[in-house]
């Protein structure tokens, strides 16, 4: 599987990773191989659980490349953490 970066993917990534030392590999592992994928509109979301927070990983499926389109950390686990994902 291939793994492509947006220009803003790139850039949150730093960001994140002055703030919270997240790496660009800990992103690809993340995407490659997520506790969770869940879909938002039509996108979907690889999840890690990170610390006391969740590492959330926005992408996009194109035959075996996954574009990364953004990432962010959030303490809000409740809120994006589903429980039964296949159930939607």
């Amino acid at each position: 599987m291939q793994i492509v970066w947006t220009k803003h993917a790139q850039e949150r990534q730093l960001q994140w990773e002055e703030r919270l030392k997240i790496t660009r590999e800990e992103v690809e592992a993340a995407v490659t191989n997520p506790q969770q994928i869940v879909v938002e509109e039509d996108v979907l979301v690889a999840q890690i659980k990170r610390g006391n927070g969740l590492l959330r990983v926005p992408f996009v499926e194109i035959g075996k490349t996954r574009r990364i389109l953004t990432l962010y950390w959030t303490n809000q686990v409740n809120r994006y953490w589903q429980e039964n994902p296949n159930e939607s």
